[in-house]
């Protein structure tokens, strides 16, 4: 491929990824990939996201690097735009070769990032979570649910699913556009309702403020909680009391201490990265009566781990757009004389 054309994955290309893929082999080869890279931890630049706060939401951009590979992903999350017919949460990254810093990939991540972070809620719960647990409580049914229904059974063979959202009609829809994958989808009347019996609960709201999804009295000994919606300042889910009584497990905690639902603890408050449960470094579960929270902000690396992955799909399917991107002149010192010969070359349509 010419050096100025870069592969970009559009929203069409990688909906056609996905489904040739299949969506739940998609989640476990996505899945295996954010293992290899967190086993890789300390290979990484690691840095919170710059975060650009209003009103009405926030927009970040989370760059990391291997050393070889760079990448960086721009998102936002506005809760508002639901309102307006609007998605709560739009992405485009990019990988780029660090020996050149030539751009490598471009793609949507939108969808991707919907299936990084069931990936990643799936890897840490079955890593987290009791023996033999069979049911999953998802409170919170919008954008990310079905995914996080899907990487459940996909990683853990989970097929128990209790469904809650303060919005009926999402779970309507989240059980209907689950049907035909074998699974026992059942909407329960309140949160409280949904997770009695459920060995892990996840919940993935989307209310930019300080809320009380899960109260204390709602969770008993032996749960593994995946606190995915708490992902910015004054956004938790979780109430203090819960956390004051688990074992809590992390990304980056200098992130994690900022946007996490740990932004309700003092800042020394002993918590556990999750690459050093994986490497063998520190302890994951420890008992069946302990309760155990991966407080889930979202980190680069998964990014990183997501558009590596699609790179090697790109390759294999051919779904890209091929886009010129980089300027390439014959010579590379003489970027103006490229612009003298598509003017000979009659590119100046202006003229």
């Amino acid at each position: 491929m010419s050096l100025n054309i870069v592969p970009f994955v559009s929203v069409d290309h990688m909906m056609q990824i996905v489904l040739q893929t299949g969506v739940e082999t998609f989640l476990r080869e996505l899945a295996a990939f954010i293992e290899v890279d967190f086993r890789r931890w300390e290979r990484f630049d690691k840095t919170p996201r710059v975060a650009a706060h209003s009103a009405e939401g926030v927009i970040e951009l989370m760059p990391t690097s291997d050393g070889e590979t760079y990448s960086f992903k721009y998102v936002n999350g506005h809760p508002g735009n639901a309102r307006d017919g609007r998605q709560t949460v739009t992405a485009f990254g990019v990988l780029a070769d660090v020996a050149t810093g030539y751009p490598l990939l471009m793609s949507e991540m939108t969808i991707l990032t919907a299936l990084r972070t069931a990936a990643t809620s799936a890897l840490t719960a079955k890593v987290l979570a009791p023996r033999g647990a069979d049911t999953v409580a998802i409170i919170g049914n919008g954008a990310q649910s079905e995914f996080q229904a899907l990487a459940f059974h996909a990683l853990m063979g989970i097929r128990k699913f209790r469904l809650y959202d303060v919005d009926p009609s999402a779970t309507r829809r989240c059980i209907a556009n689950l049907t035909g994958h074998g699974l026992d989808c059942r909407a329960c009347p309140s949160a409280e309702d949904a997770v009695l019996g459920a060995q892990i609960i996840t919940t993935v709201t989307a209310d930019k403020r300080y809320a009380t999804i899960l109260s204390d009295n709602m969770v008993a000994e032996g749960v593994h909680i995946n606190a995915v919606g708490g992902d910015c300042p004054g956004k938790t889910e979780l109430a203090r009391e819960i956390l004051l009584r688990s074992e809590i497990f992390v990304e980056y905690p200098p992130q994690t201490r900022i946007e996490g639902e740990i932004q309700q603890l003092a800042e020394d408050h002993a918590v556990t990265e999750f690459w050093q449960v994986l490497t063998g470094r520190a302890a994951g579960r420890t008992s069946d009566r302990q309760i155990t929270i991966f407080d889930s902000v979202g980190f680069a690396i998964e990014d990183f781990s997501a558009l590596r992955y699609l790179s090697e799909r790109v390759a294999a399917t051919g779904l890209f757009q091929p886009l010129d991107m980089v300027a390439d002149p014959d010579e590379p010192r003489d970027l103006y004389g490229m612009l003298l010969r598509a003017a000979a070359a009659g590119l100046d349509r202006a003229g």
